[in-house]
């Protein structure tokens, strides 16, 4: 499937709101789990039944539901009619080629995000969707497979760290989209120190193999860029927004994570210019190395013309030719040879050619 843009084949002339599953299948089985909590208290749970998360619904603690699997449009639809999503919500969360967006409903916030990780093997960035509904007592996030990225907030709720057990759910909301924004930053470090590496070889080495790697590291600043882009246009959606489902108190930490943002574009924007300046010394000294060549080889050809010219006056077959019959005829033709070649090399090495 195409990394840049995924098929929508299944949902062509289907009505809006239709819950149709457009991606590649990444677990076996669906997995719901919540987390519940307050300042003093903390409940982890994984739900059998979908049914079993609706008493989270209006609760005065903080519900946090993640969904490993967005595969399963049953368990996506009862889901959301446990929660009274809007089926436009159902719709892009099973879509895994969503663009990174925000979009205001009447009691919720729904956002749609794109976690990266470096495949260091293939050296290849692969993304994965992140859906976010941010309701005033909940909250639900929705993966397409498990992963390790918000292991660092959840070990921050189970041992009380930081202001994310005092706080609400914009909180939380924010918490998990700075993990996503910190992720950005390290996997665009991990490749720029691949670009920058690339200097030397493309200045000492410029071989295949370079531009090979010169075309994989734009390939995946590209696809980094499709992510954060949007991503930073939904944080100054975030900061603008006039909602009181974002508290005053988190409005701050939402400001320093545009900042993230807007370097991490900035970022990659450097390294893809220093990409393309790469490719250009690339181009310039393979350039510059069959001009080298080519040099040499007219040297060569502009040597020999006079001394075939020479060759070729002797070689013809006429009857009379008084130096034939000399005895150092030989010698001599030799001497002229390479005093003409001499001439030549010397004339060219006074006019800078060699």
């Amino acid at each position: 499937m195409a990394r840049f843009l995924k098929k929508n084949k299944a949902s062509l002339h289907r009505p809006p709101g239709s819950v149709i599953f457009v991606g590649s299948r990444k677990v076996d089985q669906a997995r719901v789990t919540v987390m519940d909590y307050d300042q003093g208290n903390l409940r982890e749970i994984d739900l059998k039944k979908v049914a079993e998360g609706e008493r989270f619904k209006k609760t005065e603690t903080v519900t946090w539901i993640n969904v490993d699997g967005v595969h399963d449009t049953e368990l996506i639809t009862e889901l959301g009619r446990s929660f009274e999503l809007h089926n436009l919500i159902l719709e892009d969360i099973v879509h895994t080629g969503q663009r990174p967006k925000m979009e205001e409903y009447d009691d919720c916030l729904f956002l749609v995000v794109k976690m990266l990780h470096f495949d260091q093997e293939r050296e290849e960035v692969v993304g994965e969707q992140l859906s976010m509904v941010l309701g005033r007592t909940f909250l639900l996030t929705f993966q397409e497979q498990p992963g390790d990225t918000f292991e660092p907030v959840r070990e921050r709720i189970r041992r009380q760290k930081g202001r994310v057990r005092g706080a609400g759910i914009d909180y939380l909301a924010y918490a998990l989209l700075d993990t996503v924004v910190d992720n950005y930053i390290f996997i665009i470090e991990r490749l720029g120190e691949k670009v920058e590496d690339l200097e030397e070889e493309v200045l000492f080495a410029p071989r295949q193999a370079v531009l090979e790697k010169i075309t994989r590291y734009k390939r995946e600043m590209n696809y980094i860029r499709k992510a954060v882009r949007p991503f930073r246009e939904l944080v100054l959606q975030l900061n603008s927004l006039d909602s009181d489902l974002i508290s005053d108190k988190t409005a701050p930490f939402l400001r320093d994570m545009q900042g993230l943002a807007l370097q991490s574009v900035e970022i990659i924007d450097t390294y893809r210019e220093m990409l393309f300046d790469q490719l250009n010394i690339y181009n310039t000294g393979v350039s510059i190395r069959l001009n080298e060549i080519m040099k040499v080889l007219t040297i060569f050809a502009a040597i020999f013309i006079p001394l075939t010219f020479i060759a070729g006056v002797y070689g013809t077959n006429f009857e009379y030719f008084p130096e034939l019959h000399y005895k150092y005829s030989y010698f001599i033709f030799w001497a002229v040879l390479l005093l003409v070649a001499g001439v030549m090399i010397r004339f060219f090495r006074r006019r800078g050619w060699l």
